[in-house]
């Protein structure tokens, strides 16, 4: 068995524990008086996903579970982040939408790409988006929960926001050329 086949890899592992964490990180997120814990908490799980890619990489990890395991993770942590924080109030609705409605999009784009057997790289520019919507969200949490530092949070987490949409839409016009190349190279085989 080659080592991209490999599931029990260290990257592997803290995506199955980032998964693990998202009932812990909403439940913190939802209850009065634990918002912060909450959000430090899914600051943390988020942080990992840098993590796990470095050492799949630097250690030869990498697998073709990790290269669907990994965003998965992400999107999942990322999406009940924001549903709980819409749901308490710390986060605009709107705001929410313009994330999920294109990672929805993406993930059913990248499961009909799978079912033919292909799938397409993640791009320098989606994890910078993701990237800054990491950090923007929960300042914009933050200032929004009256954490301390509030108008600091606000301003700085609606900065990176700015910065995070607009680079996510970007990546998402060259993903859609991507799944074009590799639909029509689908096609052909």
């Amino acid at each position: 068995m080659g080592d991209s086949n490999r599931v029990l890899t260290v990257p592997n592992l803290l995506s199955f524990g980032r998964i693990l964490l998202i009932p812990v990180f909403v439940a913190l997120l939802l209850n009065d008086g634990t918002e912060m814990a909450g959000l430090i908490l899914w600051g943390a799980v988020l942080a990992t996903d840098w993590v796990d890619g470095t050492i799949a990489r630097r250690t030869g990890q990498v697998s073709e579970l990790g290269k669907i395991l990994d965003p998965v993770a992400d999107r999942l942590a990322i999406a009940a982040g924001l549903i709980a924080l819409v749901v308490r109030g710390a986060f605009p609705l709107w705001a929410a939408l313009l994330i999920l409605v294109r990672d929805v999009a993406i993930l059913l784009a990248g499961v009909a790409l799978l079912r033919r057997g292909q799938r397409i790289d993640v791009r320098f520019i989606g994890k910078a988006a993701t990237f800054s919507l990491m950090v923007s969200v929960p300042l914009i949490a933050w200032g929004n929960l009256g954490l301390g530092l509030d108008q600091a949070g606000l301003a700085l987490g609606w900065m990176a926001y700015g910065v995070g949409i607009v680079e996510y839409y970007v990546a998402t016009a060259l993903y859609a050329f991507d799944l074009r190349e590799a639909w029509r190279a689908s096609a052909t085989t």
